[in-house]
């Protein structure tokens, strides 16, 4: 039964010629112009070491709206965007057994490698030279139903419902990856620019671990979501904290910000750039903002050992995501209103 691709976890043969409901990017463009669309598609089959997933939510990245708009090209025409994907295994392709039928898994962004270049022999996996991520290479969980590589998905906490574990399997995910390459230590000064869904999980990890947080975000809810999580200071994203920070995170893709937040940094501090996409930078004063050995990083995905740690940190921290419910329906609305600021924290699309 396990290795039947056509068996589901309610025992249920599924034909051939079953079909389910999947967002595809029709044409990249503005998310005003209606770049998805609303389709029918096969459902798919799982091959070797796979898991086919009967979804019941997705979150809402602001990768699948770069996607979508086309600042990241798509990789194949028609693509399903979604790497939050929350589901029940209802199937298993030949060889895969990590999980039972039934079993809640999560699939995350980072949704394969080659396991043989020198990134992935070395421990990088996130610097893979032939990656596969889940959305952008193969069909995401903008859809009723999704494959994934077994090896690459979460086990989740029993503890987090599923609205609430979505957001934590990218946007925490590389929060927290971003809060590792930021340097910043248990106990030290961190600096968040933008609070959207990726920064309010860190900021609570960065807490928990003892860290005084600062905020600088122009986002009136975000600020006051800040506020109630009990960072230290909030303030707008072109002025300096209150003190100079050991690192600093920005979140937001705006270039425009990444001078004033070198600038922010104390001697011998890192600015991580989280983002998959940033507008261009501007010019940056060599002596005032980069010099005293301040550093400028960018942030590649994920490994997967990042995010075993960072699940057990949000499990054991108590990392609630501020989330806001959308129809599977409506996921064309849900990315229109996170490009438009109409929500703090982050958007899940349910399934059921």
């Amino acid at each position: 039964m396990g290795d039947n691709p056509g068996v589901t976890a309610a025992g249920v043969t599924l034909a051939d010629h079953d079909t389910m409901r999947a967002w595809v990017v029709r044409r990249p463009g503005p998310i005003d112009e209606a770049p998805l669309a609303l389709a029918t598609l096969p459902v798919p089959a799982p091959g070797a070491g796979q898991v086919r997933l009967a979804v019941r939510c997705c979150g809402v990245c602001r990768t699948d709206l770069h996607l979508a708009e086309g600042d990241l090209a798509p990789h194949h025409p028609g693509q399903t965007p979604g790497h939050e994907v929350v589901g029940v295994v209802e199937a298993l392709g030949p060889g895969a057994g990590r999980f039972a039928l039934g079993d809640r898994v999560g699939v995350p962004w980072l949704g394969g490698t080659d396991g043989n270049c020198r990134y992935c022999r070395s421990g990088r996996e996130n610097l893979c030279l032939r990656p596969v991520f889940t959305g952008w290479d193969v069909a995401g969980g903008y859809a009723e139903h999704c494959v994934a590589d077994e090896a690459f998905c979460y086990p989740l906490p029993a503890g987090l419902s599923d609205e609430q574990v979505a957001p934590l399997l990218c946007a925490g995910i590389i929060g927290y990856r971003a809060l590792k390459v930021s340097g910043v230590q248990p106990g030290g000064r961190l600096a968040i620019y933008g609070f959207g869904g990726s920064a309010h999980l860190t900021a609570q990890i960065a807490l928990g671990l003892g860290m005084r947080v600062h905020v600088l975000t122009r986002d009136e809810a975000s600020a006051r979501l800040a506020e109630h999580l009990g960072v230290d200071s909030v303030a707008g994203p072109a002025e300096l904290p209150p003190e100079p920070v050991d690192g600093a995170i920005l979140f937001a893709p705006a270039g425009e910000l990444v001078a004033p937040a070198l600038a922010g940094l104390d001697r011998g501090g890192t600015l991580a750039v989280a983002g998959i996409w940033l507008s261009d930078i501007e010019r940056i004063r060599y002596t005032e903002q980069l010099f005293n050995e301040r550093v400028l990083r960018s942030v590649t995905a994920n490994t997967r050992r990042d995010g075993e740690e960072f699940l057990r940190l949000a499990e054991r921290y108590g990392v609630t995501a501020t989330t806001h419910q959308y129809p599977f329906t409506e996921a064309d609305r849900a990315l229109a209103d996170l490009k438009h600021g109409r929500f703090d924290g982050a958007a899940v699309l349910r399934m059921i």
